[in-house]
């Protein structure tokens, strides 16, 4: 259901939705074989339609971002020889740039896009005329459906192969972190429908249970407009990042100046830090903040779920029903024991939201599994983490993203949680800069909240609220942190800043 919070908005019907792709399915077997095609179409229906139309044909589909450049959508057409591509109007240009350096590319689809020029397609008029009913192709869980580029920190975008089970192997997890109230309810995100964050955590489950999700090209994440959203589509569930939703708390007073409707909310990719489920009980009358975890690889392994268990701020929460998730040494496989850090991963066999293999990188997909002595096939997250007694996972680190210094192993966003909970501090990056003698020191660089400068006192104050070997001897203060369209901070990037 795309919307605009101005009030204009359409609401196609599931069954309309169904029809529409089948016709994009119909015309699409005769664009091309069933190879790769790609969607570059935002939070918009022909995003969506695009895939559901590629997989009734046996074609792997490919999500791009509309704010991709041409570097970006270069590299990711020519690896995955994409054959067509589905663009929005902002991306168009960009696509065309790019065209004559991508051999495989056949056909360019413009979506919303007045007259979109000498050969190119329009959407609409591909599929006017066009029989509603197809024929869907002969496929099964294992069959390969959707490629997903991950960027690393280092290196180009990994392109990640899942099959057809990867949705209805997001639905447990779906169940879990909406309380299991997931009928009758209205859904949104303004993450990217380019990554699996929104289309797997939000957009496809949803439309599992026959319910709409709200479609809004937000472009750079606004507050007000983020509660003007929720209010005018009376959304329900909601997939916000922890950096969204600190921006939501800077909005005084939101249960008096909005009609809200929000029943639970899920995030990720960053450990949510005590404050926020602090402003959720408080402001938002206690509307459940359920931390998750996943990656492209394998999304939705962890969750929380306050019908089951408590919450545990800084936890992302206890294994999904339906995977097998243990703290490994990722050397040898074996599992660890209680409270020991190690790799977080998850058996791979029968497990449908494991990817099947990098594109066209076996040596990488056979460095990302390790089997345990006693058969077990791992797929290691690459994420260090340990597990408590009560079965609740921590989050650590990313094993690239951990900082040696003194001797020391210190997780960055362990400090940025600490650093976080100054109240002069908006937002934080913390990595690791080399040092002659401690190998590496810790540097934070931190953007104070509107109105606060940077200066000795703010530097003690973080300091003064971490361990001696945590607390960063280096702390830089800035106007705005590098993120990524979903809104992690990108530590890769600070890093690349400190190398120049």
């Amino acid at each position: 259901m795309p919307g605009s919070a101005s009030g204009s908005n359409t609401a196609p019907t599931l069954r309309t939705r169904r029809g529409r792709s089948s016709q994009s399915a119909v015309r699409g077997s005769s664009l091309a074989p069933a190879r790769s095609r790609s969607a570059a179409s935002g939070a918009r229906p022909a995003n969506p339609l695009t895939h559901l139309a590629c997989w009734k044909v046996g074609a792997v589909s490919l999500p791009l971002s509309v704010l991709f450049g041409t570097d970006a959508l270069r590299y990711r057409l020519r690896d995955s020889s994409a054959s067509v591509v589905v663009s929005d109007e902002s991306v168009l240009d960009a696509v065309r740039a790019v065209r004559g350096d991508c051999p495989g590319l056949e056909h360019v689809v413009a979506v919303d896009a007045g007259d979109p020029g000498t050969g190119v397609d329009h959407f609409d008029a591909l599929l006017d005329g066009r029989a509603a009913g197809f024929e869907m192709a002969d496929t099964d869980e294992t069959t390969p459906a959707v490629v997903i580029y991950t960027s690393g920190s280092t290196g180009p975008p990994k392109g990640v192969l899942h099959g057809h089970g990867l949705w209805v192997g997001h639905c447990p997890a779906f169940w879990m972190y909406f309380e299991h109230d997931v009928f009758d309810s209205t859904y949104w995100t303004p993450a990217d429908w380019a990554w699996i964050g929104a289309l797997g955590d939000v957009v496809f489950p949803a439309w599992h249970y026959g319910q709409p999700v709200v479609g809004y090209p937000m472009g750079s994440f606004d507050a007000g407009t983020a509660f003007e959203l929720l209010a005018e589509f009376d959304v329900t569930h909601t997939f916000l990042p922890p950096t969204a939703i600190r921006m939501l708390m800077t909005v005084n007073d939101p249960t008096g100046r909005y009609d809200l409707s929000v029943a639970a909310i899920c995030s990720g990719g960053e450990p949510l830090t005590p404050e926020i489920l602090e402003w959720a009980r408080e402001t938002l009358d206690g509307v459940a903040v359920n931390e998750l975890y996943g990656q492209t690889e394998a999304n939705l392994l962890v969750a929380n779920c306050r019908t089951w268990f408590p919450a545990q701020a800084g936890s992302m929460g206890k294994p999904v029903p339906g995977h097998d998730v243990a703290v490994v040494d990722a050397g040898t496989g074996e599992e660890l024991g209680t409270d020991e850090l190690g790799t977080i991963a998850v058996r791979r066999e029968g497990d449908p939201v494991v990817f099947r293999e990098y594109w066209n990188d076996p040596e990488r997909t056979d460095a990302a599994s390790v089997t345990a002595p006693d058969g077990t096939e791992w797929h290691l997250t690459g994420d260090l983490g340990s597990r408590d007694a009560d079965g609740y996972f921590w989050f650590k680190a990313r094993d690239d993203d951990v900082i040696i210094t003194a001797g020391y192993r210190v997780g960055p966003g362990e400090v940025e949680g600490t650093i976080l909970e100054h109240p002069d501090v908006e937002q934080v990056g913390v990595v690791g800069v080399p040092h002659e003698t401690r190998n590496e020191v810790i540097k934070a660089f931190v953007q104070p909240v509107e109105g606060v400068e940077g200066g000795d006192d703010l530097r003690r104050g973080i300091r003064d609220r971490l361990a001696q070997h945590e607390y960063p001897r280096e702390v830089e203060f800035v106007e705005e942190l590098p993120r990524t369209t979903t809104g992690k901070i990108q530590r890769n990037r600070l890093r690349e800043r400190e190398a120049e």
